[in-house]
């Protein structure tokens, strides 16, 4: 009797393993970095509760999407739904009396009294919707104008959007992903090599047009030559990496998140793991994260079906392209902006919303995750379409 193909239904334990070891991490090392804060809160482990009650949401959005099959946000009225709460949340936000200011920048929303930041819900609604598009235009994307150019008007305008907040670096990561998902989805190279180049003169110009970001943007080259301005940051987190040394300090010995290390627990995590755990454990992070984007990248490769081979990619460049900036501010290597570390830095809408979009890729790995029946191996293993 000839064998019947089987198809495992279990999602990629991969994926799971490594996010719930990332979420283990971070949870470590926010309660190293904001255990000190008990003296004005009364209670040492208020910022790890805050944020274990988004892990808690998050991880019901990852159970409940992970079932459900990922072709559902192919759905027309699906994206545009998602796309108009994505543009109501970004309008409000920046409507003064509304959006809640913070350090002058008005990027959360207080909804019945719980805070919510909109611009990580519109991220991952831009990766649904782009990996619909590119699945309908197909060989379209091969003309520029014709096929590109209007993929990239719901982008551009979620764009200008967190630009009124403002927000550089999360504006800049939605058009980037964006960038990204046009090459899986066979983006030519000369179109790829002229967006690049377009898109890095918007982001100069933006970042020269006002005086304290053509600041920040010169800063980071030698920071400690303007500590007592826009150098601060980065200098501190300088000091906390070469603090660590080579095996760190232990944890909760660090010394510069009492009151030297701006953000310690957002922004600035990174620096929290150099100072406590060392090049190290620095390097021990950046190898989990590595692995993490190569179990999502490994989805979308395998996975037979074009929609979703392109929404996993998405999703996983969206994470790993937050994780690059994040650590990239954090060492140096890039200018200081605000962007958090995905499962590590404080803020339940982050975390809650980067489970919910690994719930969707664990849907993708589910659905496709075939084992060669005798069918497949006569014909030489499973092609993809």
């Amino acid at each position: 009797m000839e064998e019947r193909e089987r198809i495992r239904r279990t999602c990629d334990k991969r994926v799971v393993a490594l996010m719930v070891l990332l979420l283990a991490l971070g949870l470590v090392t926010l309660f190293s970095a904001t255990y000190y804060q008990r003296t004005a809160s009364g209670d040492p482990l208020s910022a790890v509760k805050k944020q274990l009650f988004g892990v808690v949401l998050g991880a019901c959005a990852c159970v409940a999407l992970s079932r459900v099959p990922y072709r559902f946000f192919r759905e027309t009225k699906v994206m545009l739904t998602l796309l108009g709460v994505s543009a109501i949340l970004l309008v409000l936000v920046i409507i003064p009396g509304v959006g809640v200011s913070i350090n002058g920048s008005r990027r959360w929303l207080n909804l019945l009294g719980l805070s919510m930041q909109p611009s990580e819900f519109a991220k991952y609604a831009m990766v649904i919707f782009m990996a619909g598009a590119l699945d309908r235009r197909g060989k379209a994307i091969g003309s520029l104008f014709g096929g590109v150019v209007p993929l990239l008007i719901v982008p551009g305008v979620m764009f200008l959007l967190i630009l009124e907040q403002p927000n550089l670096s999360t504006g800049g990561s939605i058009l980037i992903c964006a960038l990204a998902m046009l090459f899986v989805a066979g983006l030519k190279k000369r179109h790829m090599a002229l967006l690049t180049v377009c898109g890095l003169c918007v982001g100069a110009f933006y970042a020269w047009s006002a005086p304290y970001r053509r600041e920040r943007l010169l800063s980071f080259r030698d920071p400690f030559a303007k500590m007592s301005d826009e150098g601060y940051q980065l200098s501190q987190s300088l000091i906390a990496l070469g603090s660590g040394g080579l095996f760190g300090m232990g944890l909760g010995k660090g010394k510069q998140k009492f009151a030297y290390l701006p953000y310690p627990e957002s922004d600035f995590i990174f620096a929290i793991v150099g100072e406590d755990f060392g090049l190290i454990g620095c390097l021990c992070v950046i190898a989990i994260f590595a692995a993490f984007v190569y179990s999502g990248l490994h989805v979308a490769i395998t996975c037979r079906d074009r929609y979703g081979a392109i929404l996993a990619s998405g999703i996983t460049a969206m994470i790993g392209l937050q994780t690059f900036i994040n650590m990239g501010v954090v060492t140096g290597i890039m200018p200081t902006t605000g962007l958090p570390l995905p499962f590590f830095s404080a803020g339940g809408t982050s975390v809650s919303m980067i489970m919910a979009a690994v719930g969707i890729l664990l849907s993708i790995s589910r659905d496709h995750g075939r084992v060669i029946g005798a069918r497949d191996r006569k014909k030489g293993g499973m092609k993809r379409p």
